[in-house]
């Protein structure tokens, strides 16, 4: 990899390293070249030290090897390799320019594409999806209404007996006519959330999956633990790793406000924050480190502006917002 004679186009040596640690994950360089790059100067060794602790701390998403797998087995072929990118321990200084070659580009959509970039992977076979970003309201013939948060995939069953929503990915609240002779039941990891009329919420984040209720009762089970029985106010959560819990209350305002187009923080920690924002982007926002991590953010954020998301974080906390190709990082 020669020096670039331009410096107005020139990436930074930085740049320069996450491009030879993909160059390496695709095997379009050799462990030779780049060790021979990285001893031309101390910047160049710094810049590659920080690059591989980047590269390492990400690591790779439940869903896009999940994502790897399918497609590997569709095609009857091994594991195809996945490029990890960053997320730092320490802080290197990478530049503020978002300049990414087409490589780190690449594996930047490699990284983020099982995980829901262009919306979630259960939409290939759902009845209604949504993309990042977008929400959407269905009505169902009973006259129940759903309203599909950022990223949800979900299908539908009606029999005369039941009223049946699998919610595959994502988050929906659903508004449901009243109609004793056939219950309304979301399923959700193998747990179930039933209700006659009434109005509450269910959200899948992967491992665990949460209830909220606003307006009625509702009734969740999920495997063999006791049903829980949840009013307006009250919340429960459930997954393979976490065993249903009592039901709590729950601020509704705070929970559901991505209805009304808004996000609500109360004293989160950034990561938890940056976390929350990534579902609503076509990308990742990644905290690069353990102190920005823990910062706290208070704040109300309108979904359907992500970039002002980002500049208010920017003006309330002492971050900075570096865009690459489907990859954000505060630093």
């Amino acid at each position: 990899m020669s020096d670039p004679k331009d410096s107005a186009v020139a990436p930074t040596v930085d740049e320069e390293a996450m491009e030879w640690l993909v160059r390496l994950q695709f095997g379009t360089a050799n462990r030779a070249e780049f060790t021979t790059w990285r001893a031309r100067s101390p910047a160049h060794e710094t810049a590659a030290r920080a690059a591989e602790i980047l590269w390492r701390e990400i690591g790779q998403t439940d869903t896009a090897m999940a994502f790897a797998r399918r497609e590997s087995a569709r095609r009857n072929r091994p594991d195809p390799r996945v490029a990890r990118l960053p997320s730092r321990a320490t802080r290197p200084a990478f530049g503020r320019r978002a300049v990414m070659t087409g490589a780190v580009a690449a594996s930047a959509a490699l990284v983020v594409g099982g995980s829901g970039v262009f919306g979630p992977l259960a939409a290939l076979t759902a009845d209604h999806a949504t993309r990042p970003g977008e929400r959407r309201t269905v009505a169902l013939p009973d006259g129940s209404t759903i309203l599909l948060n950022t990223a949800t995939a979900l299908s539908v069953s009606f029999t005369p007996e039941e009223r049946r929503i699998g919610l595959e990915a994502g988050e929906a609240f659903f508004e449901v006519a009243k109609d004793p002779d056939r219950p309304f039941i979301v399923t959700a990891r193998g747990g179930e959330t039933r209700a006659v009329g009434t109005a509450f919420a269910v959200r899948d984040d992967g491992d665990l999956v949460r209830v909220t209720v606003t307006e009625g009762i509702v009734e969740v089970t999920a495997r063999s633990a006791v049903p829980v029985s949840l009013v307006a106010g009250q919340g429960t959560s459930y997954g393979p790793k976490a065993t249903m819990t009592a039901p709590y209350h729950v601020n509704e305002a705070v929970a559901t406000a991505w209805r009304r187009g808004k996000l609500i923080f109360n004293q989160r920690p950034l990561v938890e924050v940056a976390a929350e924002m990534s579902r609503y982007s076509a990308g990742r926002i990644v905290v690069t480190s353990e102190e920005l991590k823990r910062l706290p953010v208070t704040g109300v954020f309108e979904l359907d502006d992500p970039d002002g998301m980002l500049r208010a974080i920017e003006q309330i906390l002492p971050v900075k917002v570096l865009r690459l190709p489907l990859l954000t990082l505060l630093r």
